[in-house]
């Protein structure tokens, strides 16, 4: 059975109100199923949006330093991403699934996000 979330929970998630979501899907940007008068988003179509909305984000971080990844470990549900960034040495602890959509492998090219005491690896 398809996994469903409600449209309220939908806007949450992507940052937006419902009638936005009602909104696009006027437009023919969303499709919803409806159920007892409520509108229910596909899980799998929510996922897709927040990956595409997630894309080209601004951060207010300004330490960014290139690099390429030099070794993963995965345990579990975790990473450790170990990047060479010029004459400097990153690691970052991240979500086994993190690491597999961002295809993190050694040789790969990533970018560290430096932020405090937060890295961030982009592709």
């Amino acid at each position: 059975m398809e996994e469903l979330v409600r449209i309220g929970a939908a806007a949450t998630a992507l940052g937006v109100s419902a009638d936005t979501l009602r909104r696009w899907e006027r437009a023919g940007r969303v499709e919803f199923v409806r159920r007892g008068g409520q509108r229910f988003m596909a899980a799998e179509t929510l996922s897709s949006l927040l990956r595409a909305r997630s894309g080209g984000g601004h951060s207010s971080a300004r330490n960014r330093l290139a690099g390429v990844v030099v070794g993963v470990e995965v345990d579990g549900v975790m990473a450790k991403v170990e990047l060479a960034c010029g004459p400097y040495r990153i690691v970052s602890l991240m979500s086994r699934e993190a690491a597999e959509e961002l295809a993190l492998a050694p040789g790969a090219e990533a970018t560290a996000v430096v932020k405090s005491t937060t890295v961030i690896i982009e592709r």
